[in-house]
């Protein structure tokens, strides 16, 4: 089945929601908030700033994060046109994701984004914002040319376009046994299809943004990323899909898995080296870079807030469990498609043990890469 068709975050509100289940990624929008703040700051002072400012985010998902966006957005420029004494432009925000995504629980929460932009900013402002969607893949054309001023996407450009091909001998025996990710027993072929597929999708997204926005036009992307090369034990992005592989092995061991299942699944993720990222941005040749930097979140970034806005406390203990939520929100589509939806609650909370272990012993991190960049020209 199509990569586009079961990659999705869970939608809805309810416990296994990504609605519900997304404050890493708000942590991390968090942390990257300086360098788009820089960015949107960079076009709101430039020349031929437009009345109307044109705005897609790539990969938005569904829930409180998605709204959020737009709205630090729209408060920069409506902050640096105040201080420069200029006029505030109109907005047209353009939310995309893969068409499995539950847009319907974005649109139901317009209404009340436009009652705060009006209640905060006037009813001018909230007359001056239009946000729609835009289902598709974010790997080719989704706009006509020269029609977007700013480029966003947060935590989606290490989902690949597909599985990798070639990760199965010419014998036929999956050359990645046992594992659904790059692991330490994968074999380098593996990580060679994996790296090559970032290379090509990378480029393809970069040559599709490039035709579709200004001269000028700005761009901020924050992606998952690795400190080494992805066989490397040190790559901490990669032990958690490594625990949630020997947790499937474990219920092989115990009948609940079939082998040959598991050793035909492979996870479309790759989390690029900072060499790679910026190889495929200079070789592509249209962007400038203007920022390229890295930091860290722990896989139980803001568990506090958890706690917090649903009113119990997990304890030491429940950290697995949070953690656990956050890649099951976001992988369940998947493994469902491949595995059954039968043994997810079984295949998480066994899961959910391993992080607790895990995370006894070592510290979970991901590790990111924000880019900054505009259009030649």
């Amino acid at each position: 089945m199509e990569v586009s068709q079961i990659l999705y975050m869970n939608g809805g509100d309810g416990e296994t929601s990504y609605a519900n289940n997304s404050l890493i990624q708000k942590g991390v929008m968090l942390k990257a908030k300086p360098i788009l703040e820089e960015s949107i700051v960079r076009l709101s002072l430039s020349s031929n700033f437009p009345e109307c400012v044109k705005l897609a985010d790539f990969g938005c998902s569904s829930g409180p994060n998605t709204l959020l966006l737009a709205w630090e957005i729209m408060d920069i420029i409506h902050a640096t046109c105040q201080r420069v004494n200029r006029k505030a432009p109109m907005f047209q925000v353009f939310l995309n994701d893969l068409p499995g995504n539950d847009f319907n629980t974005i649109f139901r929460t317009l209404p009340s984004f436009y009652e705060k932009l009006k209640k905060e900013k006037g009813s001018e402002f909230e007359r001056a914002c239009f946000i729609a969607g835009m289902p598709g893949t974010f790997y080719g054309r989704l706009f006509p040319d020269c029609f977007l001023h700013f480029v966003h996407s947060s935590y989606s450009l290490h989902w690949r376009s597909q599985v990798p091909e070639g990760l199965v001998g010419e014998s036929g025996v999956p050359l990645n046994k046992g594992n659904i990710h790059i692991a330490k027993t994968s074999p380098h072929n593996v990580l060679k299809a994996y790296s090559d597929l970032f290379e090509k999708d990378f480029t393809l997204f970069l040559r599709s943004r490039s035709q579709e926005m200004v001269p000028g036009g700005h761009m901020v992307l924050v992606v998952m990323g690795s400190t080494g090369k992805a066989d490397s034990s040190s790559n901490q992005s990669c032990s958690i899909w490594e625990l949630l592989g020997i947790t499937l092995n474990d219920m092989v061991l115990e009948g609940k898995v079939d082998e040959a299942k598991l050793d035909s699944f492979n996870l479309p993720y790759y989390a690029p080296t900072i060499e790679e990222a910026k190889a495929v941005i200079q070789t592509e040749g249209t962007f400038n870079i203007h920022r390229f930097e890295t930091f860290e979140v722990d896989w139980d970034c803001n568990i506090d807030d958890d706690m917090s806005n649903k009113g119990y406390s997990f304890g030491k203990p429940g950290r697995g469990k949070y953690v656990a939520m956050s890649i099951r929100v976001v992988t369940e589509s998947m493994l469902v498609g491949h595995f059954g939806k039968e043994i997810m609650d079984d295949l998480f909370e066994r899961f959910s043990s391993k992080i607790e272990e895990y995370l006894e012993v070592e510290e979970g991190k991901h590790m990111n890469l924000i880019i900054s960049m505009t259009k030649n020209g």
